[in-house]
């Protein structure tokens, strides 16, 4: 179900990690593309999103941790493609990086959006990462910014942050 435009949440004033793996970059420059292109179109300021590279989608928990954890930024959106081939790897990579960035998001209270693509074919994924409303970068930016919102809403509290501990 896709959101009426006065529904879209506003991301102004947010500050915003964009971890994208560099893993299948011709997928996930598109990702990354959509997810940056979404949020200024939800109001967040060009200098408070800010993209970090990251090998592949098995790396990006523990980013997505140091991300979340730094107290900077008040949500993650991390972006990926697993493309199945002839072997297990795809499900071993697909079950760590989601298992992985929910476990973050649990642990810090600060959102981590999925958008990690886990398809059987290149072709699907290129499909999903291409510019316009179904491209599932823009998709989980949308969901980082909602959750942030939704959060608030819930604790009363104005910040995801977490606190830097010593």
């Amino acid at each position: 179900m896709k959101q009426a435009p006065q529904d879209r949440p506003s991301a102004r004033g947010l500050r915003i990690a964009v971890l994208c793996a560099r893993f299948n970059q011709a997928v996930t420059d598109g990702l990354r593309d959509g997810a940056v292109g979404e949020l200024r179109a939800l109001g967040a300021a060009a200098t408070r999103v800010e993209v970090f590279d990251v090998p592949g989608a098995f790396e990006l928990p523990l980013a997505a941790r140091a991300a979340a954890a730094g107290g900077r930024y008040d949500a993650v959106v991390a972006l990926g493609a697993v493309i199945k081939g002839d072997t297990d790897h795809y499900d071993h990579v697909a079950r760590e990086a989601a298992s992985g960035l929910a476990t973050v998001s649990r642990e810090t209270g600060v959102p981590v959006a999925f958008g990690v693509l886990t398809v059987r074919e290149a072709r699907q994924a290129l499909v999903r990462a291409r510019p316009g409303p179904d491209n599932k970068g823009a998709e989980a930016a949308r969901a980082a910014v909602a959750m942030v919102h939704t959060l608030r809403a819930i604790t009363g509290r104005r910040s995801t942050r977490t606190r830097r501990t010593r």
